[in-house]
């Protein structure tokens, strides 16, 4: 899957990964491979992300909003930290 973090002021990250685990507003929740379409709003929290090498990564967001489709996901967070 390929994700864009985007924040007002600039693009944080962009690449491949295997998964990614966002603070929803009713709850963490993940998104794998052919995941079905969504846009769910965000809270404050970390963003976990599992690259293609198997290595974590992640972001403290706060608040924002996450589009997934067709395996391409665009989060736009209000900032990150």
């Amino acid at each position: 899957m390929k994700i864009e973090i985007i924040t007002p002021d600039k693009r944080i990250f962009e690449g491949e990964i295997k998964s990614v685990r966002v603070p929803g507003k009713k709850g963490s929740f993940q998104v794998l491979k052919d995941h079905a379409p969504i846009i769910s709003t965000l809270e404050n929290g970390p963003v976990r992300m599992i690259d293609q090498g198997d290595k974590e990564i992640i972001y403290e967001i706060s608040g924002g909003v996450i589009e997934v489709k067709a395996n391409k996901i665009i989060l736009l967070a209000d900032s990150v930290s």
